[in-house]
């Protein structure tokens, strides 16, 4: 979790008032989501009880309407399609737990800590209706509720606004530069332009993944979709990179490079009025890690363009970022958790970059099952790590 420091040349007068006009509109943010934020007092949270089982099939959820109380639960996702999928906790367009690729014939376990209130669960392909989950208040959401306030973490979360808001700027003048090579023709430049906007958009997506709507329409995989490449809502970064890369043609683009430029640019908005609890930084950085172990290591995702490894090394940027700021305010808290933490980074970090070449990462495709292997074990470790640091400092 460690950061270096290199030599900076003077900025501009206006170039500091802008940074410094971000940081103030960071920290109003955060100050103005203080009250939201409540101190730990070691309250343990209630055992949960027995597996929930949900089933899917025929494009519904069994059961479709389920009730729990607020606390930590189990469930269990039986796969009676004909289609890998996965199933999701939303709270209005925000991902509060998942599990992916979930295989026909397969069944899944997910464990959730749900505060009180309505949700919705999606069962299987994105395009099925959807579940609702029913949480009720109990003496765990009672515990939440009465914690004080966190001002230790007050700095950091200000800190990680900025990070998102200067991230999201970075991501829409990427994107920007892609909607224009396509719409210039220029295949090429396309590529490199594509290539560039998926630096920024991998080092925030552990918050912009919870919003499912602008998820589900940056970075659908057609593997989830119901005609697949040929699906309506195969949108986003890799239906642009299937034009690039498989098609080898900017023609038929235009239309998703716009939509693409225009839901980015929602996301920076959403990001910007973001509201982050202490512990979501914590368990968005878990998530994305397991999730990227468990899943996304063994097929990759980037199935035209091949470039899966640049995808991890922005994503671990993004998560050793995330660690950092948390540090100044865990280590005293939690010395070894935060220790094992920048170990397991610095053991992925070292198994990319020998993978890396005098001209960058090697095609996907020719990465062999057995280094698919090592450095999924190493993310997995990585994700347990980082999986047991809010408990440490007593966020959960």
């Amino acid at each position: 979790m460690s950061q270096s420091t290199g030599s900076a040349s003077p900025r501009p007068a206006s170039q500091k008032l802008m940074q410094l006009a971000v940081v103030g509109a960071a920290a109003l943010v955060v100050a103005g989501g203080a009250a939201f934020y409540y101190a730990s007092k070691n309250v343990k949270p209630a055992a949960a009880g027995d597996a929930i089982t949900v089933t899917i099939k025929n494009g519904a959820c069994d059961p479709n309407a389920i009730t729990v109380a607020a606390g930590p639960s189990t469930f269990t996702i039986v796969n009676q399609s004909d289609r890998a999928l996965e199933w999701e906790i939303l709270d209005g367009v925000m991902v509060i737990e998942e599990r992916e690729n979930i295989a026909p014939g397969i069944s899944q376990t997910l464990q959730a800590k749900l505060k009180p209130g309505d949700y919705e669960i999606t069962c299987g392909l994105l395009n099925n209706p959807r579940g609702t989950l029913h949480v009720t208040p109990s003496a765990v959401s009672d515990a939440e509720a009465a914690r004080p306030a966190l001002r230790a973490y007050l700095g950091p979360l200000a800190e990680f606004q900025v990070f998102l808001v200067t991230q999201g700027n970075s991501l829409v003048k990427a994107s920007q530069s892609l909607d224009a090579a396509i719409k210039a023709g220029d295949l090429e430049k396309a590529k490199a332009a594509y290539q560039s906007a998926r630096v920024p958009y991998k080092q925030i997506e552990p918050m912009a993944d919870q919003f499912a709507d602008l998820h589900n329409a940056i970075d659908p995989v057609a593997d989830y979709l119901e005609k697949r490449e040929q699906d309506p809502a195969f949108t986003g970064f890799h239906r642009i990179e299937y034009g690039l890369y498989t098609q080898k043609s900017t023609a038929g683009l235009e239309n998703y490079s716009t939509k693409l430029l225009a839901d980015v640019t929602a996301l920076k908005d959403r990001i910007r009025g973001l509201r982050i609890s202490p512990e979501q930084i914590a368990k968005g950085a878990q998530r994305l890690m397991a999730s990227t172990a468990e899943t996304k290591v063994a097929a990759g995702v980037d199935h035209y363009a091949q470039t899966d490894l640049s995808d991890f090394e922005a994503n671990v940027a993004g998560v050793s970022r995330m660690m950092a700021l948390l540090k100044p305010v865990a280590v005293t808290a939690a010395p070894q958790v935060v220790g094992d933490i920048e170990l397991r980074l610095t053991d992925v970090s070292t198994e990319l970059k020998a993978l890396r070449g005098p001209d960058g990462y090697p095609s996907y495709d020719g990465v062999n099952a057995d280094t698919r292997k090592v450095l999924s074990q190493k993310m997995q470790a990585l994700a347990d790590a980082i999986g047991k640091l809010n408990a440490a400092v007593g966020l959960e």
